[in-house]
């Protein structure tokens, strides 16, 4: 477990800027990270508009 790390994920929110700065932690493990250089990006749902939106990684 010590290479595991937390991630702050970020939501862009929709095109009108409706839920957008919702935040998810995840634990990541840099050992499965194919490029290091990219930011990771995931699809989760979004409580306040309540469907699935990208997710970005936030340093």
């Amino acid at each position: 477990m010590s290479q595991d790390k937390l991630i702050k994920l970020v939501s862009k929110g929709d095109s009108k800027g409706v839920g957008k700065g919702d935040v998810y932690y995840v634990r990541y493990n840099n050992k499965n990270k194919k490029d290091p250089s990219k930011k990771l990006s995931l699809k989760k749902y979004n409580k306040k508009l309540r469907k699935h939106v990208d997710y970005t990684q936030k340093k």
